[in-house]
């Protein structure tokens, strides 16, 4: 198998786990009990936190050294800009938390329905991104990113979708969604993933020298999803620490794969 059907069958990975994720309408009945969303949201944290520092910020700092500049400045820069990057998205883009009823962004006229799916998708471009910017750049023949260590990306971040998927989907039937059509706005949030990862696979391919900027860039935006929006709802009202008990578990999982397979 060539590098580049490696690369496409792995951008498909995290959508994967999108999209079975969302499939679990047709087999649970009912609402994600929040003990148990909160416990998901919390991996979905950990796995995120994980990534952003083991597949991307220590890799864009070992780039940045091995080519004899600033070792800390691509992680620094790239990280901020990331964070600023998700910043306007979230200032501009109409969605809906869950558990929230105060929609954020522009106004807009969007149903709660759709803007709750934005809300999703805005979560899945850092992860599109971090995916794409990674397999980038073993493609580019960078010796500090290796094809395995770019897979064990995209199956921690298939991991998350995966509770992502069934948190978005299940919801929707409770506000007049068949089961059908609910898995397809679930399903179709996690589109971003793989159009964000090819973006940006094209997108490095131009600019090979500013590869460890564009990794801190990644991680800033995930970072940014992480803080602003999963770990407020893993730790609203009861239950806040099993929350907490799933980002460690997200975590530990998420440093395993990279360490294990990277």
């Amino acid at each position: 198998m060539s590098d580049t059907v490696k690369m496409l069958v792995g951008i498909m990975i995290p959508f994967a786990g999108t999209v079975i994720g969302s499939g679990m309408v047709f087999f649970l009945k009912g609402e994600i009990k929040p003990f148990v969303q909160k416990m998901l949201l919390g991996f979905a944290s950990g796995v995120m936190i994980a990534a952003s520092v083991w597949s991307l910020l220590i890799p864009a700092i070992e780039m940045a050294e091995s080519s004899g500049g600033i070792s800390w400045l691509p992680a620094v820069v790239g990280f901020l800009f990331g964070i600023l990057f998700l910043l306007f998205l979230d200032s501009i883009i109409p969605h809906l938390h869950l558990n929230s009823k105060k929609p954020e962004g522009m106004k807009s006229s969007l149903g709660k329905n759709t803007m709750l799916v934005l809300a999703v998708t805005l979560h899945n471009i850092p992860e599109g991104m971090a995916v794409g910017v990674v397999f980038a750049g073993v493609l580019a023949g960078n010796t500090t990113i290796t094809m395995a260590g770019a897979f064990a990306l995209s199956i921690g971040i298939a991991l998350q979708n995966f509770p992502e998927g069934a948190i978005i989907s299940m919801p929707l039937i409770g506000n007049g969604f068949t089961k059908r059509r609910a898995f397809t706005y679930g399903a179709l949030s996690g589109v971003v993933e793989p159009v964000g990862a090819l973006l940006t696979i094209l997108l490095t391919a131009l600019v090979i020298p500013i590869l460890p900027y564009i990794l801190s860039f990644a991680a800033g935006a995930m970072i940014y999803v992480v803080v602003e929006d999963l770990i407020p709802e893993a730790q609203s009202g009861e239950h806040s620490n099993v929350g907490t008990i799933g980002t460690g578990i997200g975590f530990a999982v998420m440093m395993l794969l990279d360490v294990a397979l990277g």
